[in-house]
């Protein structure tokens, strides 16, 4: 598709009577739907309106870009018009705008007529290409000048410096509709660096997905990483490198100063969430099975967490308060375990298989990772069917998308809206219904079972290797590892495992937190006040308070809270304890299956010895 099949005679405005920035919305918009390409002007307008709020889209050099991506749009288009004495259309420089193009998008997903929008922001770049506007005498030059532009190709575009240069700048553009200044924003970037002799590689998260994306070796080997976005963009991967970030207007414009900041390392370190800090390996995003395992995981965690909380607190009334028939009913016993049980934790398994298939294969593997997980999560095969469902779907889709790209360039737009998940949701429905459930459901009853005859001997070894397992890395992979492992197994309705991964996941910051406190000579000041914050973090069951003290020195703390953790979840074998509530620290403490005294006894016990084995290995520090 073409800028000039988007914008038209019928959407041109040479001379708008427009005098303030809600009139020229207005006016481009009437105009749009006096062209038919969209049905519902008002709710066009707010949607306008909604994107405006976001920040201006006056971008300055007297140009204003107002757009929107809703249903109210019946086919892609773009309204243009000009106003000689200029109106303040509150632009990023304070100057009135002369020029407006206002874009019109309908929702969905990749669509071709995106590209094209694009390449009109990005055209817009050129003052040369704008002053001819400004000086077009009729709907026909206007017409004209963008045919033009558009038989050029990309020759014209900026190229930026070839990496020999030996500076290597990256950079991440987003903007919340993702239409038009992702892609102002990239070539301003790239134009200035070309012309600074820089070299520089920008990944744009548009409407059609992530383009350009950098690499771990490119990320290992930049100086600096711009992240101009008014969304969320995936950051974790830029974990130990110094990151400039700043609204994506700004990147428009200023580039220049953007990339020298860059260059000169004026930028904080970024931290991803959960990473040991100095860590060798912490440049390096997770790819692979791992990324999207973690991506699932990490989704799945507010309802897990908000759920069993609920549900934790539905039991404080009493284990069966929130059954009608039992005589302890209490009503909002009942309303906190159908909130919590009966939908946050049941959007579980679904909600990990959809954001597994879209980490695999973008949006179009989100729906046939959704349907898959909730077939898993209501066919019996659980926590473990679920993971299956994710992978299934992502890689079902990827391999959709390769059949399919065999097809004509004229049903691109209907792929993501129709083919992708008719066919995606279809076949992995058919491969989940009669191929996976069954057997994995045989397999959860089966582990249950074992579980279940497990000696006293074999659950205390059960509980010390889970239990150490939350320590080795503190919310790293072998963490998540053991986590998972005690939600399936609440799910499957064996709740001794997930006593002792509980356990084990708050001795690490709270043995630490003791040792602080009982051996001050050993800590510096700054330690001995993030030890106090340690009390908290461990009674919530955050691991990750221990992960400062470990970075610090990791020959005497590892081993010492690992110690600790795996006597930790021992002991809850030991002594029986189960737990029903996925998430919470002490706060679910009095709803565990047995005795809540010698729960908190175990990780008393272990605490005490991660203290004990710290506070004897380390040397006194001097100040």
């Amino acid at each position: 598709m073409n800028i000039t099949d988007l914008l038209t005679k019928e959407t041109i405005i040479l001379h708008l009577q427009a005098k303030t920035k809600s009139e020229v919305i207005d006016e481009l918009a009437a105009k749009l739907a006096e062209a038919g390409a969209i049905s519902d002007v008002e709710a066009f307008k707010q949607a306008i309106w909604a994107r405006e709020k976001q920040s201006t889209t006056g971008v300055g050099d007297g140009i204003a870009i107002p757009h929107a991506k809703t249903a109210a749009v019946k086919r892609p288009a773009v309204a243009f018009g000009r106003s000689v004495a200029g109106i303040d259309y509150e632009s990023l420089d304070g100057k009135p705008s002369h020029l407006f193009f206002m874009i019109a998008a309908p929702e969905g997903g990749e669509q071709t007529h995106l590209q094209a929008l694009a390449r009109l922001s990005s055209l817009l770049m050129d003052a040369s290409f704008r002053a001819k506007f400004e000086n077009a005498s009729s709907e026909e030059e206007v017409i004209g000048l963008l045919a033009a532009k558009e038989s050029e190709g990309n020759a014209s575009s900026p190229q930026a410096a070839s990496a020999g240069s030996g500076r290597k700048v990256l950079a991440v553009t987003a903007c919340p509709t993702g239409i038009a200044h992702t892609y102002m924003a990239a070539d301003a970037l790239k134009a200035k660096a070309a012309e600074m002799g820089v070299a520089i590689k920008v990944e744009t998260n548009g409407s059609d997905g992530v383009k350009n994306a950098l690499t771990a070796q490119e990320i290992e080997e930049a100086t600096a990483i711009i992240v101009a976005a008014d969304k969320q963009v995936e950051m974790d991967r830029f974990d130990g490198k110094r990151v400039i970030q700043v609204p994506v207007a700004q990147a428009i414009r200023q580039p220049e100063k953007l990339i020298e900041q860059a260059l000169r390392q004026d930028a904080p370190i970024y931290r991803a969430s959960g990473q040991v800090q100095g860590s060798a390996e912490a440049a390096k995003p997770r790819t692979g099975f791992y990324k999207h395992l973690m991506n699932g995981v990490s989704n799945m965690l507010p309802f897990v967490v908000g759920g069993g909380i609920l549900i934790a607190l539905s039991f404080t009334f009493g284990i069966k308060a929130f059954d009608p028939q039992d005589p302890s009913y209490h009503p909002f016993a009942k309303l906190l375990k159908d909130i919590g049980g009966g939908n946050a934790f049941a959007l579980m398994v679904p909600v990990l298989a959809a954001f597994i298939a879209m980490s695999i294969a973008d949006r179009p593997g989100f729906a046939p990772g959704m349907v898959g997980g909730f077939l898993a999560a209501n066919g019996g095969a659980g926590f473990l069917g679920g993971l299956i469902a994710g992978f299934l779907a992502g890689y079902l889709v990827v391999g959709l998308r390769h059949l399919f790209s065999r097809l004509p360039q004229s049903l691109e737009g209907i792929k993501p809206v129709l083919l992708y998940p008719v066919f995606g949701i279809f076949l992995t429905g058919v491969i989940m219904m009669y191929v996976v459930i069954d057997p994995v459901k045989a397999l959860n009853e089966g582990l249950k079972h074992w579980l279940s005859g497990m000696g006293t001997a074999n659950l205390v070894l059960l509980g010390a290797v889970l239990g150490g397992m939350m320590a080795v890395d503190m919310g790293g992979p072998i963490n998540k590892a053991a986590y998972t492992f005690g939600l399936a197994m609440i799910e499957a309705g064996n709740f001794a495992p997930h006593a002792a991964i509980m356990a084990g996941g708050m001795v690490p910051p709270l043995g630490l937190a003791l040792a602080t406190t009982f051996f001050k000579k050993k800590f510096t000041k700054a330690e001995r006040e993030a030890g106090k914050t340690c009390y908290i973090m461990g009674a919530s069951f955050i691991t990750e308070g221990a992960i400062p003290f470990a970075a610090a020195d990791p020959v005497r703390v590892i081993p010492s809270i690992i110690v600790g953790s795996a006597v930790a979840g021992a002991l809850t074998m030991w002594f029986h304890i189960g737990l029903p509530a996925p998430h919470g620290g002490i706060f679910v403490i009095p709803i565990v299956k047995g005795s809540a005294w010698l729960y908190m006894l175990a990780i008393l016990i272990g605490s005490i010895i991660t203290a004990l084995m710290v506070g004897l290995w380390k040397k006194e520090v001097e100040e």
